[in-house]
């Protein structure tokens, strides 16, 4: 698990177009990671729609953002277009980043034990380091809190 200003591991993944997408093509800006554990959920439905709606600002503070879980890229695209995401998502399903941001855990639904994505954020700061990260994240209020760590330029 990479530590606040240390740089991230090279990680590569599928997008839900179909493209490949690399941690590395984000270097010079500033880089939303977030973490959510099922396309088309409430909770992460809400979390992709507030990062949607805060895309212009995110982009005016030159930072790009990027949703990862271990859904397929199928799945992604068909999300992507019903909610109109302006960002890509990545389909983790060897769960590369999810272990190298150490985002699994074990889980209690419905009584039962699972092991599943914990809803976190990660910042990652112009030169490839982690500059601030958020676990167990509550989505309200939580895309402008990820805004607001992002230094104006």
């Amino acid at each position: 698990m990479p530590a606040i200003g240390k740089k991230l591991p090279a990680l590569r993944g599928t997008t839900g177009d179909g493209n490949e997408l690399k941690l590395s093509d984000y270097r010079g800006q500033w880089l939303v990671v977030y973490f959510y554990p099922k396309d088309s959920t409430p909770g992460c439905t809400n979390e992709a729609r507030d990062f949607r709606d805060l895309h212009d600002a995110f982009q005016r503070r030159h930072a790009q953002v990027i949703g990862v879980s271990r859904d397929s890229p199928k799945s992604h695209a068909n999300f992507a277009t019903k909610q109109e995401l302006p960002f890509p998502l990545i389909s983790d399903a060897d769960e590369a980043w999810c272990r190298a941001f150490d985002v699994i855990h074990e889980k209690v639904l419905y009584g039962k034990r699972h092991l599943g994505i914990v809803r976190s954020t990660f910042l990652i700061d112009p030169d490839g380091k982690l500059a601030a990260e958020w676990r167990g994240v509550k989505v309200p209020g939580h895309a402008q809190a990820v805004l607001d760590a992002i230094p104006v330029a």
